[in-house]
């Protein structure tokens, strides 16, 4: 049961200038929005629709409320993010927080130290609420992982969120906090943002400090803010941009950042400006055109503004974004690094593979990634690819010297969020992440069926100050943000953290069948002092897995969950739905549940290439295991 103490301040869709307002006159404290965004994680993410978005909460958040509480009354507002609370997309290093990165193999693990972004959040006042969960490791766009398992869009409960920064954007979304950060390799603040009616700002290369971030890939790999309004990703990034020692590309930064951003913010920036259509963004596909009307509507109200509106091409420009491409090619490299140092149990790819501590839905891409040869950051191939990059941002910039336009505009994903399981189509984020330049997402309006669509500008190297105009003007003109209807106003009082229930429909095609797992069974075998007992009823009319597990054992209060792993190619395998988390009262009672699989993790159930394991919180390569056998025989 988790009682959280109500508020009478109501902070719903308040910006962070309002918020700021509220405590300077008394109406709210810091100390009262922490609760007030709790509540609402608590309804919302634990209960109700189940968003799943967060993946830890800072138990002393509400202390350091109140302690930021007293400094404001003594000495003032530190700046504009003074007690404003702020969930950080978990592949943030945190210091006094677990940064996993969604993963299984990095449960536990807490830095020494801040990422760079975050110590600065800190020393403006802001508040580290918690952390949100990602595509596991950032590897991807739907937002799943082996830690926290699948976050869904509240404005289709259907629908996966985007990613990989997807956490980040549903709890924006959704009013679990005032901002988040995000990080995008190659869409993953913007798709999500599109995907959930929020502002996302991908900065310009050296703008904003990499360091502290698990790695993806350096050469393409940023960090951002993602707010419900331009102006408060204007106040986000005043806080969190500079050089920083560690990432010696920050030094680029040095005389383009202006005092403050804030400062940029201009509701007539759209009546002024030349905007540049990349037609080729739009699409010809019969999927592409849903999203496609909403942001040719977008531009109908930017000239309704007063802007100018002209097509442009970049020449060759799906050739050069293949052959500028790097999203698998450095991840052995530098993620490698990262768990090398992290004190994780895995310290190379290769490792993380053979544990099969990761979510399924990453191998293989992480097989992919894996084989890269060890000498390839010395390649030509790699040569090739850095100087492709440089020569696709010369040109697009030249494309807008040339039509002598202030950015160039087209729809951020050109299609909506999948249906849970599938893959996100239609990414126009690549054209960001291989030049460098900065990109902005701003709500642009729904679908006929309700579901957000952004539309995205690109400029010119640390032209965000443009940018942040051209968005803020056009959605004061707009005002295309509106919450979702899952998540409504009233999320006060007491609030039952629901448990894992459910059955089966009944149904005559079903066959029941029962595992014990032990640390023999695992690879490597251990010696936990656990067993599990797993009792499954396999429907296959309706692809639903029901399952009852119980733990015995004198090490059945230390696990960190319980498991449905698919092998590939290896004796381990990744992690296909997560069963069950620590048990919230007794550990040896009897948790239930039911997952609903694909058509192909079906095939590998009957083929025997599924099993369940449980492992252990302090070290998760140690655990039970069992291959599920499914009958042939029916009852």
């Amino acid at each position: 049961m988790l009682s959280i103490a109500a508020t009478p301040h109501d902070a719903l869709e308040k910006s962070i200038a309002e918020l700021q307002a509220d405590m300077a006159a008394g109406r709210t404290t810091a100390a009262q929005l922490v609760r007030f965004y709790l509540q609402r994680i608590a309804a919302f993410d634990q209960a109700g629709p189940r968003l799943n978005a967060v993946l830890f909460v800072n138990p002393h958040a509400v202390a350091q409320a109140q302690a930021l509480d007293a400094e404001r009354s003594k000495k003032g507002s530190r700046s504009p993010l003074h007690g404003i609370p702020v969930l950080l997309k978990d592949n943030f290093d945190t210091n006094d927080m677990p940064t996993t990165g969604g993963c299984l193999a990095l449960s536990g693990i807490v830095p020494r130290n801040d990422a760079f972004q975050v110590r600065r959040l800190r020393e403006a006042g802001a508040i580290v609420l918690g952390k949100v969960n990602l595509h596991e490791l950032a590897l991807g766009l739907t937002t799943i992982s082996s830690l926290g398992g699948q976050t869904i869009d509240p404005y289709d409960l259907k629908r996966a969120p985007g990613g990989s920064s997807g956490g980040s954007a549903v709890a924006v979304a959704a009013n679990f906090a005032a901002f988040a950060l995000g990080t995008d390799t190659s869409g993953s603040i913007r798709i999500p943002s599109s995907h959930n009616a929020i502002v996302g700002l991908r900065p310009t290369a050296g703008l904003s400090s990499r360091s502290g971030i698990i790695p993806f890939g350096h050469t393409q790999d940023t960090g951002g803010p993602m707010a419900r309004t331009v102006a408060d990703v204007a106040a986000v990034l005043d806080a969190t941009v500079g050089y920083d020692p560690a990432d010696p590309i920050t030094a680029t930064s040095d005389g383009h950042i202006p005092r403050t951003y804030l400062s940029s913010l201009d509701a007539d920036a759209v009546k002024r400006a030349t905007l540049g259509v990349l037609a080729e963004f739009f699409g010809a596909a019969p999927e592409d055109q849903e999203v496609g009307g909403v942001v040719r509507a977008a531009l109908g109200e930017m000239r309704a503004q007063g802007a100018t509106v002209v097509d442009v091409a970049v020449p060759g420009l799906a050739g050069q974004l293949m052959a500028s491409n790097l999203l698998s090619q450095e991840l052995k490299f530098y993620l490698g690094d990262y768990l090398k140092r992290s004190g994780a149990g895995v310290m190379s790819v290769e490792e993380l593979l053979a544990s099969g501590l990761h979510t399924a839905q990453i191998g293989g891409f992480l097989e992919l990634a894996n084989g890269q040869p060890d000498d390839y950051l010395k390649s030509e191939d790699y040569r090739r690819r850095l100087a492709a990059r440089e020569a696709l941002a010369a040109a697009v910039v030249s494309v807008m010297d040339n039509a002598r336009v202030d950015a160039i505009v087209y729809p951020t994903a050109r299609r909506i969020a999948p249906i849970v399981g599938g893959n996100q189509l239609g990414s126009n984020a690549a054209l960001s992440a291989q030049t460098g330049l900065p990109a902005i997402t701003v709500p642009a309006g729904f679908t006929a069926s309700g579901f957000p669509v952004g539309i995205e500008m690109i400029g010119r190297p640390f032209s965000e100050p443009t940018l942040i105009a051209l968005a803020y003007g056009y959605e004061r003109g707009t005002a295309h943000r509106r919450p979702p209807a899952t998540t409504p106003a009233a999320a006060r009082g007491r609030v039952t953290k629901a448990a894992i229930t459910g059955a089966p429909r009944p149904d005559a095609g079903i066959v029941r069948f029962e595992v014990v797992a032990t640390g023999a069974q695992t690879v490597p075998p251990s010696d936990i002092g656990l067993r599990l007992r797993a009792r499954f009823t396999f429907n296959e009319h309706t692809r639903e897995l029901g399952y009852a597990l119980a733990l015995s054992g004198p090490a059945r209060d230390q696990i960190a969950g319980v498991f449905l792993h698919r092998r590939a190619n290896r004796p381990n395998g990744g992690v296909a739905y997560i069963l069950a988390k620590p048990p919230a009262r007794s550990p040896t009672s009897s948790m239930t549940g039911t997952v609903t699989l694909l058509d192909a993790e079906v095939a590998d159930l009957k083929a025997g290439r599924c099993y369940v394991s449980a492992v252990k919180k302090s070290d998760p390569r140690v655990g039970v295991s069992a291959t599920l056998q499914v009958p042939i025989t029916r009852s």
